[in-house]
């Protein structure tokens, strides 16, 4: 039995490996490769220079590689990037990047993408996140691994978010997330350190306990930002077990250029 339901629509330039799953009346651009194992559910369109890797599943009605909601766009060759072995549900819009940026938007790898999500252009999504129902990412904004966003939340254009940060739901977020922090509220207002999420990742008491202090020394020593960031660079040094996780913090306040969100 052909994997590729009669009524869906493959282009003739769209590379398909032999065992992808397409559903009925699903469309497949001639400018997208789609790698093994990968389920396309249906009513599905995927177009745009899209690559999609192995093992992923999208569900009825996805809108994936569509041009950029930018009024500056004029036409370029810009793509989409995904890995593998994501979860895309139903409705999920993710578009393809811009040339004011780096002209490509990516999906990382094991990913969990609910329903209704918006991922717009030029946004770099890592590795191993959760995007609950109703997510809405703005154009340009980059996702730390192992982040999770609480449905009915939106984020400005340009917004980081840090690596293993938690964030409630119906959250609004103006400015950058550092890692680790969780959190909730319109605006968004820092509540603590993913404690909870560290330790089921393996992270050990002592990396913890160092993690925790990093976030005591950037909202609650009434430090400033370049203050905190000479202290939790003197902690990580007195810290060698930690130094790896606190690194994160460090990168991430020194690349920072909306600003961290603040109590």
């Amino acid at each position: 039995m052909s994997l590729i339901h009669p009524t869906a629509i493959i282009a003739p330039g769209a590379v398909v490996a032999a065992d992808v799953q397409v559903g009925p009346y699903s469309i497949i651009g001639e400018n997208v490769t789609i790698g093994s194992g990968t389920i396309v559910g249906p009513h599905c369109i995927i177009d745009g220079h899209t690559t999609i890797g192995k093992n992923n599943h999208f569900y009825r009605f996805c809108s994936i590689g569509g041009m950029p909601q930018d009024k500056k766009y004029a036409g370029e060759p810009t793509s989409l990037e995904i890995g593998d072995s994501n979860t895309v549900r139903e409705y999920v819009t993710i578009n393809t990047g811009t040339v004011q940026d780096v002209g490509v938007t990516r999906l990382g790898n094991d990913n969990w993408v609910m329903a209704y999500v918006h991922i717009a252009h030029d946004c770099q999504i890592g590795n191993h996140t959760i995007l609950a129902n109703s997510v809405q990412f703005a154009g340009h904004i980059h996702i730390g691994d192992w982040a999770i966003i609480g449905g009915l939340s939106a984020m400005h254009q340009f917004v980081r978010i840090g690596a293993h940060t938690m964030i409630g739901g119906t959250s609004s977020i103006r400015q950058d997330i550092p890692p680790f922090v969780i959190g909730a509220g319109d605006p968004f207002k820092p509540a603590g350190v993913n404690s909870e999420g560290l330790r089921r990742r393996g992270f050990s008491p002592e990396v913890i306990s160092a993690i925790k202090e990093t976030y005591r020394l950037l909202y609650r020593r009434g430090l400033k930002i370049d203050e905190a960031l000479l202290q939790i660079k003197t902690l990580q040094s007195e810290k060698p077990e930690a130094a790896s996780a606190i690194q994160l913090m460090v990168d991430f306040l020194e690349e920072s250029s909306r600003g961290i969100v603040r109590p």
